[in-house]
């Protein structure tokens, strides 16, 4: 039926027709697709190849309805999104990154961890899967009706990039997978490029005159990023699956058991992979995966663990954007000498002084390095690191430098202590080193008068995981503030309004243009909704990461609520103070430091104009509507001994509850356990809810039913 479908003139075609010779032409071509690109082993000519590609556009352009998505118009040889770039794509479930271990010690804490938060003994079996962890880049391949629908970057883990069209061309990903396959399948691994494949690349590169790759990980992004398909399939980009995301189905009941199904459905599961049992298992199979290491052809940093039970994994849930349940023990950094030639002070958004070591450039870790932090002026002190020094430098986590030690046998003779500033390098205002004695970091008192403090305050409102303004890079913004177009927030969202009206100019400025002018516009326009926790992280309130930012965010729901409590909250004494400061994982110091800011009369001015133009919607948690604690405040006090105390609080907060740290007229349920003290007769002296233990764990498990 298929050659009589073909020999009839496309105007001929019934629609029902179209969409059966269609469906066998992306079949067919992308055979000829992997034959050629992936294969090197072509079966059809030239021209033959052009044809079936000619007559898959003419159906399509005739039947537009008909275009599948797996069309090969969409995919090699085609730009991506044509010349718009990526468009981005929101993750079904969030691609959460991995705490990291780098000791031995750290491996074993991870374990009794695990085994507090879940309750087992000491004795009782832990089984783990350890597994080799790629150097490469992490992505998540949708499939619904077993068909890949979508393939996206982990992006900030939240959205990510759609590469669908650039990922077809990866041997390694399957376009259909098998009948026993769930209706939906979100399968999550790295993308990397063999070290053999990475020479050929810079090879060609070399002969072309090209500057060369630093690593095979940057190569991989560089081909995985291509707006031209035909050369992502060119690169020979590999996969290894390793976990999952949304599925409509249960794969197994362990890591392990489901490793074997996406095996058989078809994708490539690293064989440096292995159940084992506790922290002694799996420091045994790091070792033998780092003595490995130099032998393989493909770039790992360290292993990953993971608990091989996935009602465990369930359990022990994630913390901020990390799961509880495993962790990536990094290879110990790789180490170089070199010479410190001088140390320059840079000032971040929130006046800390740091001090930067300038490096005569040395190799190490697969890349040329130039500059390594210091720290702060204690670190300097501590390891007594001198200009001139031949150093000893490494790169943490194989990602950021830093000075380990000075060599003192080959110190100059001439080399003298190093002296910390005590103002300001940008704006000469007093800088001194932290009151608490934990706090070693040296702060310049100009806050928003400083040049510095303001550029980077403005650089992190636009970055990735704040209001992830695409087109508006550090260089840029400097630019911006340079030609003093931009000295505050809200005026990032006033540029296309003053560019309108004529008081603006930037598409004709050097390095811009119409293009990339209206591209940064609809950036923009698109992030003036925003929701309150990213907002809370932009402002780039000091100790305000995106795990304290969520946890405000739902605390106090909406920035109305927020900047109430925030001007209660600013004497100490009130009871504003102590709610805040009982939300558990905030306390005093951050509590100071929120009051501080939201006090400040300029931050108050920089706010007002932002609610005067942005939409901040409010975050809640996601819970079920028939918990009965949704939206409460719960205190646990005392020793419980159905679960532990880190289980509990995250399953009150996966129930919607605020779990908090100390009691107060605000707080709805007391959970007592076992020699509960002094906030159980608080409770009874307010007359508050108090439930015991049990009464807890049947709330608890009733909302499982």
């Amino acid at each position: 039926m298929a050659e009589d479908i073909r020999d009839k003139p496309v105007d001929a075609l019934t629609a029902t027709e179209a969409r059966r010779e269609l469906r066998l032409l992306a079949q067919e071509i992308e055979t000829h697709d992997r034959l050629y690109y992936l294969a090197e082993q072509p079966t059809i000519t030239d021209a033959a190849y052009d044809a079936l590609r000619q007559r898959n556009s003419a159906i399509e352009a005739r039947f537009p309805d008909a275009i599948r998505k797996d069309s090969p118009s969409l995919r090699v040889g085609a730009p991506v999104a044509a010349a718009q770039g990526f468009r981005k794509v929101r993750h079904a479930k969030p691609m959460l990154s991995l705490g990291n271990a780098f000791e031995a010690s750290d491996v074993e804490e991870f374990e009794a961890r695990v085994r507090r938060f879940l309750g087992l003994d000491a004795d009782a079996p832990l089984a783990l899967v350890a597994e080799a962890k790629i150097d490469g880049l992490s992505l998540s391949v949708r499939y619904e009706n077993r068909d890949l629908v979508l393939a996206a970057t982990r992006g900030d883990g939240e959205e990510g990039e759609d590469v669908t069209a650039n990922v077809r061309t990866i041997a390694d990903v399957p376009d259909r997978l098998p009948d026993d396959a769930p209706d939906i399948l979100e399968v999550r691994g790295e993308v990397y490029l063999s070290r053999r494949e990475f020479q050929r690349i810079n090879q060609d590169r070399a002969a072309e005159a090209a500057p060369l790759y630093v690593n095979p990980r940057n190569a991989a992004s560089g081909a995985l990023r291509q707006l031209d398909a035909a050369i992502t399939a060119s690169r020979k980009l590999r996969f290894f699956a390793y976990s999952w995301g949304e599925a409509s189905a249960p794969l197994a009941e362990t890591q392990t058991a489901a490793l074997a199904r996406l095996g058989a459905f078809g994708f490539v599961i690293n064989p440096l992979t292995e159940t084992v049992v506790g922290a002694a298992g799996a420091l045994k199979v790091y070792g033998k995966v780092e003595a490995a290491r130099p032998s393989l052809d493909y770039d790992i940093d360290g292993v990953v663990y993971k608990v091989d039970r996935l009602d465990w994994q369930e359990r022990l849930g994630q913390v901020a954007r990390a799961p509880r349940w495993a962790v990536a023990h990094k290879f110990q950094a790789e180490q170089a000498e070199t010479v410190l030639l001088d140390i320059d002070i840079q000032v971040g958004r929130t006046g800390a002084l740091t001090p930067v070591a300038r490096l005569k450039p040395v190799f190490v870790g697969g890349v040329t390095v130039a500059n390594a932090t210091l720290h702060n002026a204690y670190e300097i002190e501590r390891k007594d690191i001198r200009k001139g020094d031949t150093v000893v430098i490494q790169r943490a986590g194989d990602v950021i430098p830093q000075v380990v030690r000075p060599i003192l046998e080959k110190r100059p003779a001439d080399a003298v202590a190093y002296v910390f500033p005590t103002r300001c390098p940008v704006c000469g205002s007093e800088a001194t080193r932290g009151a608490d004695a934990d706090d070693k970091v040296t702060r310049c008192a100009g806050g928003l008068t400083c040049a510095a403090q303001k550029l980077e305050r403005l650089k992190h409102f636009v970055s990735r995981n704040a209001f992830d303004i695409e087109g508006l890079g550090g260089k840029r913004v400097e630019e911006l503030i340079e030609r003093g177009v931009v000295t505050e927030p809200a005026d990032f969202f006033m540029l296309e309004r003053r560019a309108a009206a004529g008081a603006l100019d930037i598409e004709t400025w050097e390095g811009w243009g119409r293009a990339s002018t209206t591209k940064l516009f609809d950036a923009i326009r698109a992030r003036r909704t925003i929701g309150l926790d990213r907002f809370l992280y932009a402002l780039g309130i000091r100790q305000v990461g995106e795990a304290t930012a969520r946890l405000l965010a739902r605390h106090y729901g909406d920035l109305e609520a927020l900047e109430r409590a925030m001007a209660a909250a600013n004497d100490p004494a009130s009871e504003a103070f102590a709610d805040l400061n009982a939300i558990d994982g905030i306390g005093v110091s951050v509590a100071a430091d929120l009051t501080a800011f939201f006090h400040d009369p300029q931050n108050q001015t920089v706010l007002a104009h932002l609610t005067d133009i942005l939409e901040i919607e409010p975050v809640a948690a996601p819970v079920a509507t028939s918990s009965p604690i949704a939206g409460k405040s719960i205190v646990f006090t005392g020793t419980l001994e159905g679960m532990s105390r880190g289980e509990a609080k995250a399953r009150a907060e996966a129930l919607g509850a605020k779990v908090v740290g100390s009691v107060s007229k605000k707080t709805d349920i007391v959970v007592v356990g076992v020699d509960a003290g002094s906030k159980a007769k608080k409770a009874a002296e307010l007359e508050l809810t108090v439930w015991t233990e049990a009464e807890w764990l049947a709330v608890a498990a009733g909302d499982d039913a």
